[in-house]
């Protein structure tokens, strides 16, 4: 079998959705492949390369669905729909690989190219929908937080011991609001709904030309109540 960059991320995917992060080795890897570990160093040279390539794969091919999902969309679609269409490619994407959103969350301080092509589309789709430069970073970066994040819930690890009739019961006696919000809606409408949320949120940023920015207050917040200034 002649090794190869595409069969080793194979195979460490294969691998990160049995053992997760931390139990994640390159000598795993080559133990599937059937090789010595020292051969897949010529084509990733240490642990952290190959995760920054398993990464980059599924930001990847999370960059291609949201393409799609963008084309897909009518010609007059406004910039909620836009974003929105990105967020959900990318849920539906990482949610494919199991702890797809444990190497997502991980893959811009390595620079993978994928995580960041989705961000850059992210701030121009915000950008042209008239969101403040000072403002842009933070709307994208909670935008692509939220869907990570949702997708590492719905990845999480069942409860180690069984949850009973009795431990649901008593949930709704002494947690009602908590579990009546909890089943009101299934999680695609859940997350869809979210979505809406933060574009309502990212949306009281966006001023006409004619009204000028959002006055500054003196907590250093704007009108709207988001940060008037990023940190950088």
């Amino acid at each position: 079998m002649k090794l190869t960059a595409d069969l080793i991320i194979d195979a460490g995917m294969a691998v990160f959705a049995q053992t997760g992060y931390h139990g994640f080795s390159v000598r795993q890897v080559a133990d599937r492949l059937d090789v010595h570990a020292g051969s897949l160093y010529y084509h990733v040279p240490s642990k952290a390369a190959l995760l920054q390539l398993m990464a980059d794969r599924v930001a990847g091919q999370a960059y291609e669905a949201g393409t799609d999902a963008l084309a897909a969309l009518p010609a007059q679609a406004g910039w909620p729909a836009r974003v929105t269409a990105q967020a959900v490619a990318l849920r539906q994407s990482i949610r494919q690989h199991p702890g797809g959103a444990i190497m997502l969350a991980g893959s811009p301080k390595t620079l993978s190219p994928g995580a960041l092509s989705l961000m850059e589309r992210l701030l121009a789709t915000l950008a042209e929908a008239g969101v403040p430069p000072e403002h842009c970073g933070t709307a994208a970066d909670t935008v692509l937080s939220h869907v990570t994040g949702y997708v590492l819930q719905e990845q999480s690890e069942p409860p180690a011991a069984p949850v009973t009739a009795e431990d649901v019961a008593a949930l709704h006696r002494n947690f009602p609001r908590t579990a009546a919000a909890a089943a009101a809606h299934g999680p695609d409408e859940k997350f869809t709904r979210s979505l809406d949320l933060l574009c309502s949120g990212i949306g009281t940023l966006i001023r006409p030309p004619s009204e000028g920015a959002p006055p500054e207050q003196p907590n250093g917040r704007n009108s709207g109540g988001a940060t008037a200034r990023m940190e950088s």
